[in-house]
């Protein structure tokens, strides 16, 4: 920090970012003592600034849906974890940690509903061509799990297939990726609790550089039956509206407060996404990052993990980077997570673009 008079203070953009990092909870002892920042030399921190992954869309033109596919070719320690009751997912099992297979090459996510899963087969076809995968005598099977959103309806009934799958693979890159109404996010709704409008989610993407190294990211797709909580500031940017549009109906407080007339848009939700590091952790440790990711879901999406929701994420580790130390830096790993997951929810919702009937939060003035 740069100080002239007593009232007169000038932050660097390094500066910056940890003033802002530090507004997330459990992150001002990690910054003070690892130094994480969400910008480094203004780059935004992405998914693609974790070492070993790349990221592609696919947006279909007939109608507001897509895919967004991430891929890890030399492969990436893997886990999961479902928190909504009503998923759609594609070789979940295997990630378990009792389960054989240790690595991935690609996670797909997907518009489309279970219908969506289809793109799998085209990361699985693509992947397979450039000789990436699991090693089965003179074959490679490339392991691909998925996860989809429903999103049918929004301005047609048309899903992404395995075409889709394979053109987001070739589109994958190491860029930052574009945020927003793409790729599985194309077609993304959020606030589908109440009667009220509904609004316009996406697709966005946020991380974390430490001084030692070590990057945290994720990528979430939002179309939650919930309502989008800014967690910095406690207010509303997204969700549910009065019948004139002019207000939020807040679904948490009228539940709290006792409403028993709360309609709901059963199977026509979920959020998904990734959370990833450079560093090397266990399948069991990626399994267990991916439950504590899911914290910054529930601080962002409220209600979230509902029976209507099929809430799934996933973590990946590249192992570009050592092990974890000690238990404190697992936790730092745990905590920059959660935070990734709610700063890549808002971000989608912010960078969102409307449809007819389905505004989005900077045009309501809400972001």
């Amino acid at each position: 920090m740069k100080r002239g008079t007593d009232n007169d203070f000038t932050l660097s953009r390094r500066e910056l970012a940890r003033s802002s990092f530090a507004l997330l909870p459990g992150a001002e002892l990690m910054a003070r003592r690892w130094g994480a920042v969400m910008e480094a030399q203004g780059e935004h921190i992405t998914l693609t600034s974790v070492e070993g992954l790349e990221v592609g869309h696919t947006t279909r033109t007939d109608r507001p849906t897509g895919c967004t596919v991430v891929i890890a070719a030399s492969g990436a320690t893997a886990g999961v974890s479902v928190r909504g009751a009503a998923p759609g997912t594609r070789e979940t099992a295997l990630l378990e940690p009792e389960n054989t297979v240790e690595q991935v090459h690609a996670v797909a996510l997907s518009g489309g509903s279970a219908f969506g899963l289809a793109v799998a087969d085209g990361v699985m076809r693509t992947l397979r061509d450039r000789g990436i995968g699991f090693p089965m005598g003179r074959n490679v099977i490339p392991i691909v799990p998925a996860a989809v959103l429903y999103d049918i309806g929004v301005g047609g009934d048309s899903y992404p297939d395995a075409d889709d799958g394979a053109a987001a693979c070739e589109a994958a890159s190491t860029n930052p990726p574009e945020e927003g109404s793409v790729g599985a996010g194309a077609g993304a709704t959020v606030g589908k609790m109440l009667r009220g409008g509904r609004m316009k989610g996406g697709i966005g993407t946020a991380g974390f550089r430490f001084d030692d190294g070590t990057v945290v990211a994720a990528i979430v797709a939002v179309n939650c039956v919930g309502d989008v909580r800014d967690p910095h500031t406690g207010r509303l940017i997204a969700g549910a509206r009065t019948e004139n549009g002019d207000a939020f109906l807040d679904a948490e407080a009228r539940i709290l407060a006792g409403d028993d007339d709360l309609p709901f848009a059963a199977g026509e939700n979920t959020t998904i996404g990734i959370v990833a590091t450079n560093r090397t952790l266990s399948k069991v440790e990626c399994s267990r990052l991916a439950g504590v990711a899911h914290d910054g879901l529930a601080r962002t999406v409220v209600p979230a993990h509902t029976r209507m929701d099929g809430d799934t994420l996933f973590a990946l580790s590249t192992g570009a980077g050592p092990a974890v130390a000690d238990a404190g830096d697992y936790t730092r790993i745990e905590v920059a997570a959660a935070a990734a997951v709610s700063e890549s929810i808002l971000r989608a919702v912010r960078q969102a673009t409307g449809l007819p009937g389905i505004p989005s939060a900077t045009e309501l003035g809400t972001a």
